[in-house]
């Protein structure tokens, strides 16, 4: 008699997006394979996927270490050069989020934009021109928890960029900050076609996460269920 074999496969890697937003950053992570839950203090309805409306920082306390990997981008409000000029007050949150995600075991990255490179350590820098797109957008990627990644090669940036609030011009690259023209256009070059205009402005591109989630996987071994 033919016995049941049992076959046993690999699950879903369980990721962990805080402050996740509109869900830019989650949607690399979910092309790679991931299951994605995103927390945030505010209601996000263009979420996609599992959501949780809450405080980010006490979620990684209470539940980061259920997770196989954790994904942090604080609000950069506090390191931006506009709230810089409006003299605008922003909570330090780098350094709460950064113990919270330490406390879990847990292999992290934790991002932000190049305004808050003083307050990361060794983070790796990933440009949207990179992977193809018609903007520069930098974002900063800080690594713990024995997870490490290269960036892939930074190519010069030879378009101009066109002024804020105004349509790309020819030749030139598009800024999708502040009230920025061009949403469609943007959906598009960022790969983000469920956003709104304040999505798109705040978001990490999922092309800067599944390059991140690949580097991962490729040096994780497989989890099975």
């Amino acid at each position: 008699m033919t016995q049941p074999t049992d076959i046993r496969r690999p699950r879903p890697l369980r990721l962990l997006d805080v402050f996740c937003c509109q869900g830019g950053a989650s949607m690399g992570y979910v092309h790679a394979g991931f299951d994605v839950t995103g927390v945030d203090l505010a209601p996000q309805p263009r979420y996609p996927f599992t959501f949780v409306q809450g405080d980010a920082i006490e979620f990684i306390r209470e539940h980061g270490a259920e997770f196989d990997f954790i994904h942090a981008s604080p609000p950069c409000q506090r390191y931006s050069r506009a709230q810089k000029i409006q003299q605008g007050q922003h909570p330090d949150l780098i350094a709460p989020t950064r113990a919270a995600l330490e406390a879990t075991g847990r292999p992290w990255v934790l991002e932000n934009v190049e305004e808050a490179a003083r307050e990361l350590r060794d983070p790796v820098t990933l440009c949207a021109a990179t992977f193809g797109m018609r903007t520069y957008r930098h974002r900063l990627f800080e690594t713990g928890g024995g997870f490490t990644f290269a960036p892939p090669p930074h190519p010069p940036h030879w378009a101009p960029l066109t002024k804020m609030g105004r349509p790309r011009a020819a030749g030139h690259f598009a800024h999708y900050v502040g009230n920025f023209s061009g949403v469609a256009e943007a959906r598009i070059d960022l790969r983000v076609p469920w956003m709104n205009r304040d999505g798109i402005r705040e978001c990490i591109p999922p092309a800067y996460t599944h390059h991140i989630a690949t580097a991962f996987l490729t040096a994780r071994p497989e989890v099975t269920a």
